[in-house]
């Protein structure tokens, strides 16, 4: 009887737990993410390394999730990405890597994106291991990105946020596991 009680009671806090709560690389990433009362899910995570040190960990939140990143690029929904700092990063290496992902997925539309693109690079702050950068694209809001360090900024357009999102999820990304881990599919 003893043995049954404790059974239950393993159950039930394990059913306590979230359903698709990932952790990658010691940070934890909950299921959900709220952004202006609608409520996201956690689409994947995934890691960034560059040669052989870690980099960043990241998550990706949808309100509809998908496997097929064109989809997910292209859809008209609320959809963020959460990079936690795994070591310190200058705004100069952030920025470069996101503008190289930026310019390699925007194609013809780079010259229409540049001075956004600028904006959005000048808005970078440097981050420490544990600080967080968040991309927050909303219908008919633009992006909006926020540090743990107190920076925020917003950059208008949904064609922004597509090339943005491309970087992570497009046909050239910075790194090919941590999409497919951002689609769930690692």
């Amino acid at each position: 009887m003893k043995n049954a009680t404790l059974c239950a009671v393993l159950l039930l806090a394990l059913s306590a737990l979230p359903a698709n709560a990932k952790e990658i690389a010691g940070v934890k990433f909950p299921d959900t993410a709220s952004v202006d009362g609608q409520e996201l899910k956690l689409n994947g995570v995934g890691l960034r390394k560059k040669v052989v040190f870690k980099v960043y960990a990241v998550g990706l939140y949808l309100q509809t999730p998908s496997k097929d990143a064109s989809k997910v690029i292209s859809s008209e929904q609320i959809k963020r990405v959460r990079m936690s700092m795994l070591r310190d990063l200058e705004k100069k290496q952030i920025t470069d890597a996101i503008v190289e992902g930026f310019k390699k997925n925007a194609g013809s539309n780079l010259s229409a994106l540049q001075a956004r693109l600028d904006t959005f690079a000048a808005g970078i702050p440097d981050l420490k291991e544990g600080q967080e950068l968040v991309l927050t694209y909303a219908p008919g809001k633009g992006t909006s990105i926020e540090s743990s360090s107190g920076q925020k900024l917003s950059v208008e357009g949904k064609d922004f946020a597509d090339a943005l999102f491309s970087v992570w999820l497009g046909a050239s990304p910075v790194d090919g596991s941590l999409k497919k881990g951002m689609l769930g599919e690692e």
